[in-house]
């Protein structure tokens, strides 16, 4: 294990602590006040300065990520809701969107509530606020490594409809601040059904500052509102009243092989001047998100640079964002047929130095 910046065997690291838990693990936790009230949380610590919460509550989402005590991820103005409240009515989604380093958007529906065929849609779709069942959360010793994992299971079901089952599972080393996250989803119904998704990464303050440098792969930026500029996609400033959100499309991503042979890709966000209990700032923090290219094949980013709100969203997916009518009007609507289902992996990666790009040309 790499730890504290030199290599432990299990016995080495052993010798030093009562319990493994000083270090790093999983603990679980329930809320016991206000709309919060009943929602569980899983808290990851990794030993290397990285915490964050997973809600299998709330679809197996995440919540706060923060690392040194200092906050990666936005956190919306709901806290972590019950999902109790959630009306999947028009817009209410927002009523009940917790924030957090991840929103799961689908498995049906993505984006703006519509009416398709009949069936009437609310903004988002219901992943986020699906209670997860079998839920699982160990840390087990691999050779010289100790390796956490969470895993749920998350259906969006009808009587008599669709039936998709999102299996997820989280993989955390202890000492490495990386989140492998693998998602499936089959289709376990007798019919063919609609398949969107999004993953909805929110990073916020003091993370995304006017200091802030991002790194996209895309070859092709358009915005989403007509006659909105992309001029300063990928410049922050100081967060201003009366903001307008801003909603573009990156598309013709760039991608190297990384996991299992798939073909992936990454955004990368650094801030050179990241606070640090020791120095007052002036500690380089870098993260990099990468997720497969082909299954996933474009991000819609959500520049929120709004007072009170300060959010940005980067959120990999296999549609846009103007719901279902719009997609199966357009012809791009993934429909998964019985008995198929996709993967999806992803990487999360926090580093206190400079990481070199490792992202290569289309590959043919």
């Amino acid at each position: 294990m790499d730890l504290y910046g030199r290599k432990w065997s299990r016995r080495e690291i052993e010798k030093h602590v009562g319990r493994l838990d000083q270090i790093g693990g999983l603990r679980r936790m329930i809320y016991k006040e206000g709309p919060e009230e009943g929602v569980e949380l899983i808290q990851v610590r990794t030993g290397g300065g990285l915490t964050f919460y997973i809600s299998p509550t709330r679809g197996m989402d995440i919540s706060l990520e923060e690392f040194m005590g200092f906050p990666i991820s936005w956190q919306s103005a709901n806290g972590d809701i019950h999902p109790s409240y959630y009306d999947a009515r028009g817009s209410e989604w927002s009523r009940t969107a917790t924030g957090g380093l991840l929103m799961t958007c689908g498995l049906t529906q993505v984006g703006t509530s519509t009416i398709d065929n009949g069936v009437e849609l609310g903004l988002h779709g219901r992943a986020h606020h699906i209670a997860a069942r079998q839920i699982t959360a160990e840390g087990n010793w691999v050779d010289n490594e100790y390796v956490m994992k969470v895993k749920g299971i998350v259906e969006e079901t009808t009587a008599f409809g669709d039936y998709l089952r999102l299996t997820r599972e989280y993989k955390i080393l202890l000492g490495k601040n990386i989140i492998y996250l693998n998602d499936t989803v089959e289709n376990l119904g007798f019919s063919p059904s609609p398949h969107m998704i999004l993953y909805h990464f929110n990073f916020g303050f003091p993370f995304i500052n006017k200091l802030t440098n991002f790194s996209f792969p895309s070859t092709k930026i358009t915005s989403r509102d007509q006659g909105v500029s992309t001029e300063g996609y990928d410049q922050w400033g100081d967060p201003e009243i009366g903001y307008q959100e801003k909603v573009y499309y990156h598309e013709n991503l760039n991608s190297y092989e990384i996991i299992n042979g798939k073909r992936m890709t990454t955004v990368s966000i650094a801030n050179p001047n990241f606070p640090s209990p020791h120095t007052k700032g002036n500690c380089p923090l870098k993260l990099e998100l990468s997720w497969d290219a082909d299954h996933l094949p474009l991000f819609t980013q959500w520049k929120m640079n709004g007072a009170g709100t300060n959010v940005l969203g980067i959120e990999p997916g296999n549609c846009h964002v103007e719901g279902r009518k719009a997609e199966r009007e357009n012809g791009t609507l993934i429909v998964l047929e019985p008995g198929k289902s996709l993967t999806y992996p992803f990487r999360i990666e926090l580093g206190t130095a400079p990481v070199t790009s490792r992202i290569l040309p289309n590959q043919p």
